[in-house]
């Protein structure tokens, strides 16, 4: 029969009062955290969220925008293919994306010749007929409008209304913080 050391059963009893008093300190955090949802972050400390149990009817603050048939198709079309051509981040060039929009789709004849974005309205409405909506707040700007921004020091900025947010050189879901100037359209 083989020896036991006399610190066995006393290491036994040590490690079972361990794993009792771990196993009442886990259920009693289980407990506390009833209506919360524990994980870890990505740096490996431990965090919890609350449950949501009950539905919690909440007014949608920007609604999807509205397709109005008033509009030219055109500008609609616009939208898409600046949606489309648009990139994640900005490049300093939305006039020019804009402009090549607007003239793939056939919304103007020929492309704008204007440097600054803050200019676009004026020849918008000079050369190629587009009209100024009485429009204050961007999330209410039709489909395939422009709305054009001011900037003091700089060119400005324009974007096009898109279904799901605004479209220039890159997409946003929320409008330019510019000043906006108009928003403009062809009926």
């Amino acid at each position: 029969m083989p020896k036991t050391s006399p610190l066995a059963p006393c290491l036994i009893a040590i490690f079972a009062f361990g794993l009792l008093f771990a196993t009442a300190a886990h259920g009693q955090l289980v407990e506390s955290a009833k209506g919360k949802f524990i994980f870890k972050d990505a740096n490996g400390k431990t965090d919890s969220a609350e449950i949501v149990t009950t539905y919690q009817p909440k007014k949608i603050v920007h609604p999807i925008a509205k397709l109005e048939h008033s509009i030219d198709p055109k500008l609609m079309r616009a939208a898409t293919i600046a949606q489309e051509r648009a990139h994640a981040h900005s490049r300093e060039q939305c006039w020019h994306y804009v402009k090549e929009a607007l003239l793939a789709s056939g919304a103007v004849n020929s492309y704008p010749k204007t440097v600054n974005a803050k200019d676009a309205a004026k020849e918008l409405v000079s050369s190629y007929g587009f009209k100024k909506l009485p429009v204050r707040d961007p999330y209410k700007a039709p489909v395939g409008s422009v709305l054009v921004y001011n900037n003091k020091k700089g060119a400005g900025h324009v974007e096009i209304r898109t279904k799901s947010g605004f479209a220039s050189d890159f997409r946003s879901k929320i409008p330019s913080p510019r000043p906006l100037i108009g928003v403009y359209t062809k009926l």
